[in-house]
């Protein structure tokens, strides 16, 4: 089948591309290289993960209605794989307008052409921010997600909605996939790992929110990926799913396993913790479970793939 892949130069992206190219897809990328990180990473990423593999790719926005029904209308794609977004707790706190447009109306585009040229599933990404501050734990679909502490994850919520609607009208099969703290080699710069691993290796202080009482279900970028392409088979009318690593861990002995891989003590700045952030993020995955699907990385092996893969990236002996 032909399957088009949203931020398609993205980490995720680029990592579900080649699993379904290896298995004799046809693949569709787009993306805009934007400058949320250095986009020289993303066509590296590209370049490394994908080589010579035939697959199309396309360099636009999402958001603009024109570009995207070119695509659709060129390539045709039987499945959707929507990634593509503005990422970040953080960084939505600075600019929630381009948040909105990006994530809320490029999700609309595509749900609009997803129908327009009958797509069989449409797949997106969400996000664990969704649960914001909720107190019981493993977060749960059942849960209710109606009180998102950041504009990132108010978008987020926003495109389940929206995706639920046009499931609900023009029975078009959707699947949401709450993705929760990904990582893994080609990772981006600005997730924790990236960050910590670069500060620590040049003796730079890391910045340790909550004072380092913060837990999560870090999720390996191959278990995101077995996960994502199972849902894609599955075709489901209209589903929200968790997707992520099945032990809870600490931030300190993430940060733990960083310092064995790479050899050097992290000095640490304990800080409280920031506007937008959660202190716990643990998924009940129960119902990917049920197609058959395992997380099987631990940080442990996770994290030392991330750093040799750092360290060889970056020329770093």
């Amino acid at each position: 089948m032909k399957v088009l892949i949203t931020g398609g130069a993205g980490f995720i992206g680029s990592a579900i591309a080649r699993q379904l190219i290896d298995r004799g897809d046809k693949i569709v990328l787009i993306d805009n290289f934007n400058d949320y990180y250095d986009p020289a990473l993303k066509r590296d990423r590209i370049k490394a993960i994908l080589g010579d593999s035939p697959f199309s790719l396309y360099e636009g926005n999402i958001q603009d209605l024109e570009f995207a029904d070119s695509v659709f209308e060129k390539e045709m794609p039987n499945k959707v794989i929507h990634l593509a977004a503005m990422a970040g707790v953080r960084s939505s706190l600075e600019d929630p307008l381009l948040y909105e447009e990006v994530n809320v109306r490029g999700t609309n585009v595509l749900l609009e052409m997803a129908v327009k040229y009958d797509v069989e599933n449409f797949v997106y990404a969400s996000s664990s921010s969704v649960y914001g501050n909720n107190k019981k734990v493993p977060f749960s679909e059942k849960d209710r997600v109606d009180t998102p502490i950041s504009p990132y994850a108010a978008t987020k919520r926003a495109t389940e909605l929206i995706a639920h609607t046009y499931s609900h009208i023009h029975k078009l099969n959707t699947t949401g996939l709450r993705f929760f703290t990904v990582y893994g080699p080609w990772g981006r710069p600005d997730m924790a790992l990236f960050l910590f691993t670069d500060k620590i290796l040049k003796g730079e202080q890391i910045d340790v929110y909550n004072f380092g009482k913060m837990t999560r279900n870090f999720t390996y970028i191959d278990d995101i990926v077995s996960g994502t392409i199972a849902v894609l088979d599955a075709n489901f009318e209209c589903e929200i799913m968790n997707i992520g690593g099945d032990k809870e861990e600490t931030l300190l002995r993430f940060i733990e396993v960083i310092e064995e891989n790479v050899g050097i003590e992290a000095k640490k700045n304990l800080m409280p913790i920031q506007p937008g952030d959660v202190p716990s993020t643990v998924a009940d995955i129960s119902k990917l479970r049920k197609l058959g699907w395992e997380p099987n990385i631990r940080i442990e092996e996770g994290i030392k793939n991330f750093v040799n893969w750092y360290k060889k990236y970056y020329k770093i002996v």
